[in-house]
């Protein structure tokens, strides 16, 4: 204990002796040691407890900094802030030693300050200073707050509240004391939080019906227990949502075999997606992987493009996309394409490179798959085409030797035949010989197109002469069954066309014959003709049996025909309108077909009037 006569030093010369000087002897750990009754009265402090002067006391910077010990300070007068109050004291500070050569600073207030506090009314105006130095009631911070603050009792009943407990939960104020907080707990969450808890959520159910989640931190204190508590509801619902989410994303992921995934330039760890790492084979669960790692997994052949691709997109901030090949852990090679972006901070500089990345290996398998299938189909499309080809060749001249012969026996140009039954089968040789040559032809022709070899002699065609000619070669045909043919009026309208005639002769012919097969009796068979400034449009119509819709299609297809109870009685290919409609396309124009059963078919063919 410090020597109480160390507070008698004399300050006489400052401060009258009727009047007791606030003074006090402080350690130089900062501890008051001893304080008289002025200086307790005039800091508002009590005899019974410990102060350090250092919570009571703020110096400027000149006198003390906030981070020196006390025993910095030089003896002498400064001006201090108590309790942090703006309003200046000075008071007077000396260092001594005591009989047992201990140090102490005995801290005197200065004698105006001793004389304006000893003008007063000591005990009014004393307590007045202090409530302004140091606030005692901290209700209207905690009404402030936007946090609950409840004080309880150890059994949990309810002393006091703040205001915002008190609007969601306490519809009568003056009843607060009447409650324990478990009254607002939700059943389910029914338990006593004593003293040993110190925080906890529980679902609480407010005034006007709704039920909130609160997360509460409270510590006990000599007999009370002081509680507060923070609204996490929406943070709760958020997370839930961000949850769900999640899982939603996870679930997609596995869905479409994706996964996303980020790399911060110059780190060692990809941050990645489950789905990301299960398609790299990695089994345990986790959201960062070694990017040596990932490198690893790439094919030998692959992996130097990638890393080229990594750097021109930091270099040249371009997004990117790739495909290459992985081999996993297991053994498995997989497939995968990658399409990533780059990421910029404030001053536009990549910062990380992002994206997706797809295991592509069944797709990429079937593609293969289907590219086999496509070589193969064509090896053998060829193959057929060469062999038509050849086989037509052959054929044509074994042909050629039996129209020709059978058509000499039919005229009877070496000799009257007496015999007229060999006269009837010399007429079916020849009529079976040039079927069988037609055939041939279509197949010849449908060959060269399909090969790429079918070459136009493009010259001046005048429209009107291969239409009467086509006529011409199809009216014995038309007369055999019946049929009517009418051809466009075109004397007056010259109508030239750069083309090649006999294609051009062989797509009207086609067309004509298929519409006389296929038109009853006493049916007919006209032609129209459109001309623009660049194109000419012939629509070549007839009332014969039609062509069901769903095999408008097929008719366009080499070796398809109408299957029908009328059609079976025709002989034919089924390359006609194929080869017609290629020819068309050969000469940059167009061929569509409308057809109603029962009603008939319009050919409608559109022709450039120049070529390509």
């Amino acid at each position: 204990m410090i020597d109480e006569s160390l507070l008698d030093i004399s300050r006489d010369s400052y401060v009258p002796a009727k009047i007791e000087t606030a003074r006090c002897a402080v350690r130089e750990d900062g501890v008051i040691e001893h304080a008289n009754d002025a200086f307790l009265k005039l800091l508002g402090l009590s005899e019974f407890e410990t102060y350090n002067l250092l919570d009571i006391f703020s110096f400027s910077e000149d006198a003390l900094d906030d981070d020196e010990p006390l025993t910095a300070l030089e003896s002498g007068e400064h001006d201090v802030h108590l309790y942090g109050n703006p309003v200046i004291r000075s008071f007077y500070f000396d260092w001594v030693k005591n009989q047992n050569n201990a140090r102490y600073l005995i801290v005197s207030l200065s004698e105006d300050q001793s004389l304006e506090v000893a003008g007063r009314d000591s005990k009014k105006d004393v307590q007045s200073s202090i409530s302004l130095r140091k606030p005692q009631d901290y209700g209207v911070f905690a009404d402030l707050s936007h946090e609950m603050m409840v004080v309880m009792d150890e059994k949990g009943k309810i002393i006091s509240c703040n205001g915002n407990f008190i609007e969601r939960f306490i519809a009568d104020p003056q009843t607060q004391e009447n409650f324990t907080l478990t009254d607002f707990f939700h059943h389910d969450d029914q338990f006593i939080p004593d003293a040993s808890i110190t925080t906890y959520v529980v679902r609480m159910k407010a005034r006007d019906g709704d039920v909130h989640r609160v997360e509460w931190r409270q510590k006990y204190d000599d007999g009370y227990i002081y509680a507060s508590g923070r609204d996490i509801t929406e943070i709760h619902e958020h997370r839930d949502d961000l949850i769900k989410r999640r899982q939603q994303l996870t679930e997609a992921e596995a869905i479409g075999h994706m996964g996303h995934w980020r790399w911060a330039i110059g780190e060692d760890y990809v941050s990645c997606s489950e789905e990301m790492a299960r398609i790299f084979g990695y089994l345990e669960e986790t959201d960062k992987i070694e990017m040596n790692w990932f490198m690893e997994r790439v094919h030998k052949f692959d992996v130097g493009r990638v890393g080229q691709i990594f750097q021109r997109a930091m270099i040249e901030e371009k997004n990117y996309d790739m495909e290459f090949s992985i081999h996993r852990p297991d053994g498995q090679e997989r497939y995968v394409r990658c399409e990533g972006r780059c990421e910029k901070d404030e001053s536009g500089e990549v910062v990380a490179l992002y994206g997706i990345l797809q295991d592509m290996t069944e797709r990429a398998l079937h593609e293969k798959k289907l590219r086999a299938a496509k070589n193969a189909a064509e090896q053998a499309y060829a193959a057929k085409s060469r062999f038509l080809a050849n086989m037509s060749h052959e054929l044509r001249t074994p042909l050629n030797a039996i129209i020709g012969f059978s058509e000499m026996m039919k005229n009877q140009i070496l000799g009257p035949i007496f015999n007229e039954k060999y006269l009837e089968y010399s007429a079916s040789i020849y009529d079976s010989g040039q079927h069988l040559l037609d055939i041939i032809t279509d197949i010849l022709d449908m060959s060269k197109i399909e090969e790429g070899k079918y070459a136009l002699s493009i010259t001046d065609v005048r429209l009107e002469d291969v239409i009467n000619r086509a006529f011409r070669m199809v009216e014995a045909r038309a007369s055999d069954g019946n049929v009517t043919l009418k051809k466009p009026d075109l004397r007056a309208r010259n109508i030239i066309l750069q083309a090649d005639r006999r294609a051009l002769l062989q797509i009207f012919l086609n067309i004509l014959s298929n519409a006389v097969k296929f038109t009853r009796e006493k049916g007919m068979i006209w032609v129209d003709v459109h001309e623009s400034s660049e194109h000419v449009i012939i629509k070549i119509h007839d009332n014969g049996v039609g062509i069901p819709p769903n095999k408008l299609a097929s008719v366009l297809k080499p070796f398809e025909q109408v299957s029908g109870e009328y059609t079976r009685n025709h002989e034919g290919t089924g390359l006609g309108l194929s080869i017609t409609r290629e020819l068309v396309m050969l000469h940059g124009g167009k061929m569509d077909i409308e057809s109603t059963v029962d009603v008939g078919t319009t050919v409608t063919i559109k022709l450039p009037l120049k070529s390509g």
